[in-house]
């Protein structure tokens, strides 16, 4: 999942339009069997500065408990989706200047409007696929652009 999903499932303010969708598509998800939800570190810390970004003080302390709390549910394991585990290291880097499998390098994607969280997010995706075997992995986001890479 991405940034907008974890937004949206938090109802952050000002990032949260499609609230009631993502939380019919979550529940299908979840229904479905041998779908297994990731999160993504991207997500997690892009989320974090959304809410830090927040004007009103009182949303801003109230969603930052909230997302505390839904990562420590994750920690726990008792989140629907588990932690990405990814190293952040050399081979990590270099295939996030590349591109990863997008075909396009980090440079092109921002001359094009693909900011480098969506770029990590297809990294962690790649790199989680090239970890598993006989697994399919998209990418759930409301993000038209990365939607096109995912």
């Amino acid at each position: 999942m991405d940034t907008s999903v974890l937004c949206n499932l938090l109802g952050v303010p000002g990032k949260s339009q499609d609230r009631e969708k993502v939380l019919k598509d979550l529940k299908e998800k979840r229904a479905a069997s041998g779908c297994d939800l990731l999160l993504p570190v991207t997500a997690v810390i892009e989320t974090g500065n959304h809410i830090a970004q927040l004007s009103d003080g009182y949303q801003r302390h109230r969603m930052a408990e909230k997302f505390a709390e839904l990562l420590l549910m994750v920690v726990e394991g008792k989140a629907p989706w588990a932690l990405n585990e990814v190293e952040w290291n050399a081979a990590h880097l270099n295939a996030l200047v590349q591109g990863g499998s997008t075909g396009m390098t980090l440079v092109e994607h921002a001359v094009s409007g693909v900011g480098c969280g969506d770029v990590n997010i297809l990294i962690e995706r790649d790199r989680y696929l090239a970890r598993t075997s006989g697994v399919e992995a998209v990418v759930w986001t409301l993000d038209h652009g990365l939607a096109a890479h995912s």
